[in-house]
C-alpha cells in the first residue's frame, strides 16, 4: 500500500492509541508523524506482511520510550498532571470507533496514567484496538501469556463505569447551568449541579497561576472559581467547547492567558472539575 492511502487509513486510530498511552496531543501527533517517515524510509518494505502491525509497533515503542524519558520530568512536575486536552475543532469524526468520547475523556486518561507504561499499552491494544494476545506479545516483545496477564490486571485495577456520564445534550445543559449559576452565586441551584465531594484539579505546571493540589469539597471548590472569576472580572471571553469528546469550556483572558475545563459527572451531578492553564498544553489550541 502507497505512504499516502496508509497515512489516510491509519493515521487517527494511530493518534488516539499515543494520546491515550501520552496524554499529549502535541506528542502524539509527532509520534505518528515520526512513524510514517520510519516507515516511508525503509529501504525494503516488501518483507513487511502486515503493515498495520507494523506501525502498530512503531507508535507502541516511541510512545514507551518517550514515557521512561520522562518518568522524571514527571516526579518532579509543579501541582497535579493533567493530560492535554483534546478540543473539537470539527475535525474530530464522533462515529469514529477509535475516538469514542468516554475512552478519550479526562477522568479515564488519568485511570490510564496509574498504569505501567508497558501494561498501559497492553491494555489500550487489547480493550479499543482489539489486538489478539499473540498480535500484541509482537508489539510489545513479552509472551502472550503475560500479555494476558497483565491486560487481566490492568483492567480489573480500572475501575471506570461510563453510564455515569450524562448523554452529550444534557451533559451540556449542565455544564452550561454551572456557568451561570457560578456567575449568579446561584447556590440553591448549584447544590443541585455539583456533587458536596466535588474535586478540583488544577493544571498550571508552575507556568499558571492554579491551586498545587487538588481543592476537595463544594464550598472550597466555590470559593476558587469565585475567586478566578473576580480576578479576572471584565477581562476575560467565554467558549463552551467539546472537551476530549465531553462538553467543556475553555476562558480566555484579556492578556490572552487561557483555563480549559473538562467534566467528570457521578448520579448525575459533577464530581470532578479539570482545568488545564499550563501554556504548554495549550500551544495546540
Amino acid at each position: 500500500m502507497e505512504i499516502e492511502a496508509l497515512y489516510h487509513e491509519y493515521k487517527t486510530p494511530l493518534f488516539s492509541l499515543a494520546y491515550r498511552m501520552l496524554g499529549s496531543v502535541m506528542d502524539a501527533e509527532d509520534v505518528v508523524q515520526d512513524a510514517f517517515l520510519s516507515y516511508d524510509q525503509l529501504p525494503d518494505r516488501s518483507a513487511i506482511r502486515n503493515e498495520r502491525a507494523y506501525l502498530y509497533k512503531i507508535v507502541t515503542n516511541r510512545c514507551l520510550d518517550l514515557l521512561r524519558s520522562s518518568a522524571r520530568k514527571r516526579e518532579l512536575y509543579v501541582g497535579p498532571w493533567l493530560p492535554e486536552p483534546l478540543i473539537d475543532n470539527g475535525s474530530i469524526d464522533p462515529s469514529d470507533e477509535y475516538l469514542q468520547r468516554e475512552s478519550i475523556s479526562t477522568a479515564y486518561l488519568l485511570l490510564l496514567q496509574q498504569l505501567g507504561a508497558v501494561e498501559r499499552a497492553v491494555f489500550l491494544l487489547r480493550e479499543i484496538f482489539h489486538y489478539s494476545f499473540g498480535e500484541i506479545s509482537e508489539i510489545v516483545g513479552k509472551s502472550s501469556v503475560n500479555c494476558r496477564q497483565i491486560f487481566h490486571r490492568a483492567r480489573n485495577s480500572i475501575h471506570f463505569d461510563p453510564a455515569e456520564h450524562p448523554p452529550l445534550p444534557i451533559a451540556e445543559e449542565k455544564v452550561k447551568a454551572f456557568v451561570n449559576s457560578m456567575f449568579e452565586g446561584n447556590m440553591r441551584k448549584l447544590l443541585e449541579l455539583v456533587g458536596e465531594n466535588v474535586v478540583m484539579y488544577s493544571d498550571g505546571g508552575g507556568k499558571a497561576k492554579a491551586a498545587q493540589v487538588p481543592v476537595a469539597g463544594f464550598d472550597l471548590v466555590f470559593k476558587l472559581i469565585q475567586n478566578l472569576l473576580k480576578m479576572y472580572e471584565g477581562r476575560f471571553a467565554l467558549d463552551f467547547l467539546l472537551v476530549n469528546g465531553s462538553p467543556g469550556l475553555m476562558l480566555v483572558t484579556d492578556d490572552g492567558d487561557r483555563h480549559v475545563y473538562s467534566f467528570a459527572f457521578r448520579h448525575g451531578k459533577i464530581r470532578s472539575i479539570y482545568s488545564v492553564a499550563n501554556p504548554d498544553k495549550l500551544r495546540h489550541l
